[in-house]
């Protein structure tokens, strides 16, 4: 069997960090993504101990041009690399009023755009190879933005979107694509103050999080929501919004309009 490699972004700690662990106990090599270098090698360190394969540190921010577009052609040139994980993501933004404009711009590069580039950046290999995976940690926020922020689950939304679509795509091609939605994590993007207000049955541990993650990567679902109990309240949810399909592209508005129709 071909040695797996995987490089995963945001992985100095939080998800990240765990998926890192738990790839490398799995036997694959890996590319470990984030802007701490110091926190990259910690890790590095203790996975090449613990496990002994091959870790790799690149010191990124890919919400700069510069930064993601290195990473870009080394997922484009490395052969070896045979899967990506898309975890680097901010949240933290208040209210849209009050949001400083920029940060939000920030947040779009981070979670949208570097997320879309280096996907492109692998496909076309994987595809052409018939194997490989890309999973997209996005959120449970992408299907309910109106209990959230403003652009935070739009970017996750997006996330969504985008690798059902890669699934569609990609999948029949022989590349494994899984979208990723977790619920309140406990990782550093939460700190213990917030936490404290919420409820502890809402808030999951990162290892669970990650654990669940990877047993739905293997039992081969599309999406994977860790918390969910039943998948049969997801299955409903996509097969409802299939079945607007039909009727979402007609020739004449909805009568209930009440617009007159052009005579034919």
């Amino acid at each position: 069997m071909t040695q797996q490699t995987f490089l995963i972004t945001g992985a100095s700690d939080g998800i990240g960090a765990v998926y890192a662990d738990r790839i490398a106990r799995r036997g694959a090599n890996l590319i470990l993504v984030a802007r701490r270098a110091d926190r990259l090698a910690d890790l590095a360190n203790r996975l090449r101990a613990e496990t002994g394969v091959h870790v790799e540190v690149l010191a990124a921010d890919l919400a700069q041009p510069g930064d993601l577009a290195r990473i870009e052609t080394r997922l484009r040139d490395d052969g070896s690399i045979t899967g990506l994980i898309n975890n680097a993501g901010i949240a933290g933004e208040q209210s849209f009023v009050e949001t400083d404009p920029a940060y939000l711009t920030g947040m779009i590069d981070l979670n949208v755009l570097a997320v879309t580039r280096l996907s492109s950046a692998i496909a076309p290999r994987l595809a052409e190879k018939g194997a490989g995976a890309i999973i997209n940690i996005t959120s449970v926020t992408a299907l309910m933005p109106e209990a959230f922020t403003a652009v935070y689950p739009a970017t996750k939304a997006f996330v969504l979107a985008f690798t059902e679509a890669l699934q569609a795509q990609l999948g029949p091609r022989g590349v494994h694509v899984q979208a990723v939605l977790p619920g309140i994590t406990r990782t550093p993007i939460w700190d213990e103050e917030q936490l404290a207000k919420i409820p502890a049955s809402m808030v999951m541990e990162v290892g669970d999080m990650v654990d669940a993650a990877l047993a739905g990567f293997d039992m081969g679902e599309p999406i994977t929501i860790p918390a969910l109990p039943d998948n049969a309240q997801l299955d409903a949810y996509l097969a409802a919004r299939a079945a607007l399909r039909p009727n979402l592209s007609l020739a004449h508005a909805a009568a209930r309009y009440g617009l007159a129709q052009a005579a034919e």
